[in-house]
């Protein structure tokens, strides 16, 4: 009997001292994880958006009438001035036509000073009472319709003028020839295209806001402060362009398809460096008071609700949901759910269950909330 009783209490020793090598085992697995504590700050946002470019003014030029290209005054890319002669069609129709119109406006003019003279001697004759009321009735008439006949060849002088001054395609805007796709000797119909001119001077960059970032600026009253401030625009090769711009305008309307509204900045563009159909990036700067930043690479969704992991003072890991203002490059900015303090998770979140007990690496704020 008394073997029994010694064999168990040694079986509870043996027991008792695996649980506790196996509890220290355990401790000496927890995982470790980067944590960072949570600070609220002034800072200073950049936001870059997608734009695309465009000048100022670009027009496509048309032939007005149809007829044979005879010459091309310019290169394509050739910077050119408002007037300047660009192309010109085979004129020899046009000045036949602006010559028959010459001759049938003299003809009018000719058959009205008839009609002229003809109503005075009509008129004398009628006073005399040798014609009647009447044949004066008729003379005016005539000399109506002889006038009339006047302005009608009138407007086919002036129109075959037009015809003949569109044989010859000038500049509208001092700006940048485009591609010209067709040669001497090309047969011209109305409306064909012949090149596009583009205003370079002055370039608009046109980005796309999301509506809840229009409604928060709006009611921040920044919508309307935006107006004329400074902004830098990013180029396709990553550097920045020399010039400042300045947002001018904003859509009237949110667009259904995307639920964004377009804004314009403007750009001087001295030494032609920008193109229209150019791409780049806007870069908007905004001063947010006490924000709370943290990276996306420590936020999870569950059902569309964002979630860390924070560290309780017994470094047991707890989910706790916050709400996110807006989403900046790699970083969220928080809108409520989370305060100053919090220890939060910076990564390896994929790996971690809540309840569980880990090992803090602790980083500083400063090395990962620095927005670009």
């Amino acid at each position: 009997m008394k073997s029994i009783h010694l064999f168990g209490f040694l079986s509870v020793l043996y027991l008792a001292g695996c649980t506790a090598k196996g509890s220290t085992e355990k401790e000496k697995r927890l995982v470790e994880v980067p944590v960072f504590e949570l600070q609220s700050r002034d800072t200073m946002l950049h936001k870059s958006y997608v734009s695309s470019i465009a000048a100022s003014q670009n027009v496509e030029l048309r032939a007005k009438v149809s007829g044979f290209l005879e010459g091309v005054a310019v290169d394509e890319g050739q910077f050119v001035q408002k007037g300047q002669l660009l192309f010109r069609l085979n004129d020899a129709e046009f000045k036949l036509q602006l010559a028959e119109a010459n001759a049938a406006l003299t003809s009018a003019e000719a058959d009205l000073k008839s009609a002229e003279v003809e109503t005075d001697r009509v008129k004398r004759l009628v006073d005399k009472k040798i014609l009647s009321q009447s044949e004066l009735e008729l003379a005016n008439a005539r000399l109506a319709a002889a006038r009339a006949k006047v302005q009608e060849a009138e407007a086919g002088r002036e129109k075959a003028a037009l015809h003949l001054s569109y044989a010859n395609i000038r500049a509208p805007f001092s700006g940048v020839i485009d591609r010209i796709p067709h040669k001497i000797g090309s047969l011209m119909s109305e409306g064909t295209l012949l090149t596009t001119v583009s205003d370079v001077h002055l370039m608009h960059a046109y980005f796309n806001v999301s509506e809840s970032e229009y409604l928060h600026y709006v009611k921040a009253g920044a919508a309307r402060n935006r107006m004329g401030k400074p902004v830098q625009l990013q180029l396709a090769d990553g550097t920045m362009f020399p010039q400042t711009g300045k947002i001018e305008t904003m859509d009237g309307e949110i667009e259904k398809q995307t639920g964004s509204i377009a804004f314009r900045a403007q750009f001087r563009n001295p030494d032609k460096l920008l193109k229209h159909g150019a791409s780049g990036k806007v870069l908007l700067t905004s001063m947010v008071p006490r924000a709370i930043m943290i990276p996306q690479r420590s936020v999870f969704e569950i059902q569309d609700k964002n979630y860390v992991f924070v560290l309780e003072n017994n470094n047991t890991v707890k989910m706790k949901q916050f709400t996110p203002d807006t989403r900046i490059d790699d970083f969220v900015l928080v809108k409520e759910g989370l305060e100053p303090g919090d220890r939060i998770i910076y990564e390896g979140i994929q790996n971690i269950r809540e309840g569980v007990k880990v090992a803090p690496r602790f980083i500083s704020a400063d090395s990962l909330l620095t927005v670009h």
